[in-house]
């Protein structure tokens, strides 16, 4: 019969399978909802991002606004331009944070070369969708978009007035 006791700690209990998928689930850090209005998305991709330690602690208390950033292609590389991550007032001294950098997009080569050639050609524009966390990376939704024209923003406004309405009487009865 063995009486030591062992020198590990008990296990902690295994997650359930709801708080694994919770964990995996995207977390929304920022939102840009006026490219939706402003554009047609055609496709949708996901992309990472080379950031700064204090860019990741912002982005961690979600200080980030995608309102009129979009993605450029240079030397066969794609950045995102005009995304603005506010630094925390306890970020650190010795580093000149800059809210509005050009931020490396982490994509594959053949995703680049698509993109590219769908911007060059066609005319589509490269916009952020959304920036989220995905297993503690930082990720970024981006949108290959055509621009819409006034008429069709008015259009959109009209519909959603509609949508509106008709849920209002659908709840009268």
């Amino acid at each position: 019969m063995n009486t030591r006791k062992s020198s590990k700690p008990a296990a902690a209990p295994a997650k359930s399978t709801k708080a694994k998928k919770a964990d995996a689930a995207p977390k929304l850090i920022a939102e840009n909802r006026k490219a939706r209005f402003d554009f047609y998305i055609e496709d949708r991709l996901e992309a990472g991002l080379a950031l700064q330690g204090w860019e990741v602690k912002s982005l961690r208390s979600a200080k980030a606004n995608l309102q009129e950033s979009y993605a450029v292609f240079r030397d066969g590389e794609a950045f995102l331009l005009g995304a603005h991550i506010t630094p925390l007032t306890s970020a650190s001294t010795h580093v000149e944070a800059n809210p509005t950098r050009m931020r490396k997009l982490l994509l594959h080569r053949r995703e680049i070369d698509r993109l590219q050639g769908a911007v060059d050609r066609d005319g589509y524009t490269l916009v952020p969708l959304a920036m989220h966390w995905v297993n503690g990376r930082a990720k970024v939704t981006l949108g290959l978009a055509k621009g819409k024209n006034t008429r069709d923003k008015r259009e959109t406004l009209k519909e959603r007035d509609w949508q509106r309405q008709k849920g209002r009487m659908m709840r009268r009865g």
